[in-house]
């Protein structure tokens, strides 16, 4: 699909300006749908309501807090050139810093300015470069890995990463990449595991160094999300913060499905808000960062283990039609899908010197300094690392630095703080981080007095990639539905995945584009799979860019008929 389809504008739908759309839950997919719901399809943005149950907007976009108090980020994003709808949807927001400049536009320029390279992408032995350039993959993995290429998702129904690979899989290279690149564990889905295999192929070949990846300027809330709220704000958009909608009131018959009521509680008050057929209704169904919660310096954050209000809401939807899902599939496992994160603040800070040590790059020169993710392989934690570009925020002073961190096993106790992650103070989990990066002694103790460490544990946060078939995630637009619609990372898109801001955003073009019936299509996944030179040069990179079998022969083909540029 190129640009004649992307840039064309549909007709208005008739009867639309006696339409309203109600969203619940602020996270990006509904703040997407909102901005199509006016960009294509037409209406008033006074007729639109989001449902926010906190008193801040963007889901789990967020990013929070000052260097006095410390700064907080539960996680980031990594991107790449071929979000094709989140780039459809960002090149109409200006930025809140020049509003004759997109996001688009930033985002391309601050890549283009300082592009993504891991010089450090893994250590060992504290501090010590381990060597990734190739995925250390044998032939029986590569055989497993194109086995994996080639089923059908049906056929692998609802099986895991182990249950299909062999167990030294999980030895290699690259399932250390993968894990701590996109938070695999082996229990979960290998269906999910395939689709990002194929989705991401033409990125396999900088796997080792994360090239092609983009950051945005500022956190992804800074650099996302306040800009697009304001831009639906100056649009009209009503935000309904510290609103909890509990239930949907839904006439189910053999032909159609119509919301006809909303259950809020606002101010303490229980209120049913009355829908029309003509009505349209968005729901994020599900959430990774549902019960989050945060500690301190000096202590731990608690695990919640209690349904929170937005697997209540799915739940009580489900309850109503099969076609609606499945939502205990991705909710009950908590120990299969939860870890920790936690954020640290540095002022006026030796770690500075630190991180220059490592990464060979001051982190004060505003560009990125860790070039992704540093994971720590002999952490028992299975902890990583970085320091992405500074400022991470726009009201960050010169002389603060702020670092993310994660570990993936939450349970298992550190190497140097004899203690389980999830029990650890903010100051414990930094100490184990110095300690595996070679600080030590009177230097170590100076960069915890110049630190603020906000640790923030996620019960459902991998809830994602739990193992599922078909019916557990609802389409977009359940069959027969006349006004609803379910959004973000718990709907089922054919081919693309889960964990990407891309897929919140292409969830919702696609419920704008159905409920409203327009005549515009919803941009294309980007086709890596089925381009040659992708497949190739993502075969090279599993054979540790040897020669390949047969490469002599394919590279004289395309010679002799002239397409030799391919390659």
């Amino acid at each position: 699909m190129g640009s004649y389809h992307l840039k064309y504008h549909p007709k208005k739908p008739e009867g639309i300006e006696n339409k309203k759309a109600y969203l619940v839950g602020s996270g990006i997919a509904t703040l997407a749908a909102a901005f199509y719901l006016i960009r294509d399809g037409h209406m008033d943005g006074k007729n639109i309501t989001i449902f926010e149950r906190k008193n801040v907007n963007g889901g789990a976009l967020d990013g929070a807090g000052n260097f006095e108090d410390g700064y907080i980020i539960r996680g980031g994003r990594e991107m790449e050139e071929h979000y094709e709808c989140t780039w459809d949807l960002f090149g109409d927001i200006p930025t809140l810093e020049d509003p004759e400049r997109t996001v688009l536009d930033d985002m391309k320029e601050i890549n283009d300015w300082d592009p993504n390279v891991a010089a450090k992408r893994v250590i060992q032995n504290r501090g010590e470069k381990v060597d990734t350039s190739t995925l250390g993959l044998k032939e029986h993995h590569i055989k497993q890995l194109t086995k994996l290429f080639l089923a059908k998702e049906e056929d692998l129904g609802d099986l895991t990463v182990e249950q299909f690979f062999t167990p030294d899989y999980l030895e290699t290279n690259m399932w250390l990449l993968w894990r701590s690149m996109f938070a695999f564990q082996p229990w979960h889905s290998v269906v999910e595991m395939k689709r990002y295999m194929e989705r991401f192929i033409h990125l396999l070949p900088g796997m080792t160094e994360l090239r092609n990846i983009l950051f945005s300027r500022y956190n992804q809330y800074d650099s996302f999300v306040l800009p697009l709220v304001k831009w639906l704000k100056d649009h009209g958009v009503k935000f309904e913060n510290n609103t909890l909608v509990t239930d949907l009131d839904i006439e189910i018959n053999e032909k159609e499905k119509v919301v006809t009521g909303i259950h809020i509680v606002k101010d303490g008050k229980e209120q049913v808000i009355k829908t029309t057929r003509d009505d349209l209704v968005f729901v994020i169904n599900g959430s990774m960062t549902e019960n989050s919660t945060l500690g301190s310096m000096d202590k731990a954050p608690e695990l919640n283990r209690e349904l929170g209000p937005v697997w209540s809401l799915w739940k009580n939807i489900a309850a109503k039609d099969p076609a609606f899902g499945r939502p205990e599939v991705f909710y009950e496992n908590i120990d299969k899908t939860k870890w920790e994160s936690f954020t640290v603040t540095f002022k006026d800070s030796k770690m500075a010197d630190v991180i220059k040590e490592i990464t060979n790059r001051d982190p004060y020169s505003g560009r990125v300094v860790t070039g992704g993710i540093i994971t720590i392989k002999d952490s028992n934690w299975g902890m990583s690392f970085t320091f992405s570009r500074q400022p991470h925020f726009a009201n960050q002073p010169d002389d603060v630095l702020v670092m993310w961190a994660y570990g993936l096993f939450a349970d298992n106790e550190g190497d140097y703080i004899k203690k389980k992650m999830s029990e650890c103070t903010g100051e414990e989990l930094l100490r184990e981080l110095l300690y595996h990066i070679g600080v030590e002694g009177e230097l170590m103790e100076e960069i915890v007095d110049s630190a603020i460490v906000i640790p923030a544990m996620m019960p459902h946060i991998t809830s994602q990639f739990m193992p599922r078939v078909k019916g557990d995630r609802p389409e977009v637009v359940p069959e027969g539905s006349v006004n609803l619609a379910f959004l973000g990372q718990f709907v089922e898109i054919k081919d693309d995945c889960v964990f990407t801001v891309e897929y919140s955003v292409r969830s919702a073009v696609i419920a704008v584009y159905k409920l409203l019936n327009l005549d515009k299509e919803v941009p294309e996944i980007y086709p890596s799979k089925y381009d040659i030179r992708h497949v190739i040069n993502a075969t090279k990179t599993l054979y540790g860019n040897k020669p390949l079998p047969g490469e002599f022969f394919v590279k004289k083909l395309l010679k002799d008929t002239s397409l030799e540029g391919l390659i």
